[in-house]
């Protein structure tokens, strides 16, 4: 006759509930008022290097003194105090216990991302006499998060970007040239709008060959990243021509500008296969007011200005005529 195993006494069942507590995959912390240890399960011993035989009894802050204390002890008195549960995610702080983690080549991490949930815990009496803080190892959903935002924020940038210059191309910067034509016509704010292109530049490529051609549009590219202000926008207009948008400038300030970048680019010496390349620029400079319909306007006037450096002999910036 088959004997009948189902658990028959308390001490059965609590000798069951602990080794189910001890292999959970999970990290398992029984604090009482005094935030003193309680329960400490092997998760949290094989984890921390603390056995629990040193850890049952200690104030959880002294054995952790990197915990966020403060915030961590207002979290569980919240606990004990609503008797609800709380929870911190790896998002609002990655970890709260500092250990290794146990995937590091598929995690990509070489700490361990955690998510955390408090649990009030009555006694016998229904008070609140404890809070258990369940510990989740979350590495691999954190850090493939990670790397797909990244390679999101990555292809964004590729999308909107240059490859040769690396400034903005031609798509995305008029999208910005129309976002700042339009705040301009909110805010009544001074704009202006350079346009400008390497000097004989198909001669260049005849000469020289494409190539080098293309170094040098990639130097450009450097100086203008290198001369702009934090909140001008620049970009790669297309073939040998670029354009700048400077918010808050007014004309004569723009042309200081132009100027300046003109005879950077000028005295700028390319070195190309021991063979020492210089260029010039020619660049157009228009303001924004008001009479301007759109922002293909503004860039028509630019492209004027740019024109009549080029017929007053090239290498030069000017202004629309009046």
């Amino acid at each position: 006759m088959l004997k009948d195993k189902t658990p028959g006494t308390d001490m059965d069942s609590l000798h069951l509930l602990t080794q189910l507590l001890q292999t959970l995959d999970n990290g398992l912390i029984l604090l009482d008022t005094d935030y003193q240890v309680q329960l400490w399960n092997s998760f949290m011993e094989n984890h921390s290097g603390i056995p629990t035989s040193h850890a049952r009894g200690q104030n959880l802050f002294k054995l952790f003194p990197e915990l966020p204390e403060s915030w961590l002890k207002r979290k569980i008195d919240s606990v004990f105090s609503l008797q609800s549960r709380a929870f911190c995610t790896w998002e609002e702080h990655p970890r709260m216990f500092n250990f290794k983690s146990t995937r590091p080549l598929t995690g990509h991490s070489a700490l361990m991302y955690q998510n955390i949930t408090l649990i009030p815990l009555s006694g016998l009496n229904g008070n609140i006499t404890n809070v258990c803080l369940l510990v989740y190892d979350v590495t691999e959903i954190a850090t493939r998060k990670n790397e797909l935002e990244f390679a999101n924020k990555t292809l964004k940038k590729l999308s909107r970007t240059d490859k040769l210059t690396s400034l903005f191309n031609r798509g995305h910067w008029e999208e910005r040239l129309e976002q700042e034509f339009k705040r301009c016509q909110r805010s009544k704010r001074p704009a202006s709008l350079i346009l400008f292109d390497i000097d004989h530049f198909k001669t260049f490529n005849d000469t020289h060959g494409h190539a080098a051609g293309d170094e040098v549009l990639r130097h450009v590219g450097q100086i203008v990243s290198h001369e702009q202000r934090a909140t001008d926008i620049s970009g790669r207009y297309g073939g040998e021509e670029f354009g700048i948008i400077l918010p808050e400038t007014n004309q004569d300030q723009a042309l200081l500008f132009a100027e300046r970048l003109r005879e950077k680019i000028a005295n700028t010496i390319v070195d190309w296969e021991d063979t020492p390349l210089r260029v010039t620029v020619s660049l157009g400079v228009a303001e924004y007011f008001d009479e301007l319909e759109d922002y293909q306007d503004w860039l028509e006037l630019s492209d004027k200005a740019l024109y009549q450096a080029k017929e007053n002999g090239r290498n030069r910036s000017s202004v629309p005529a009046t």
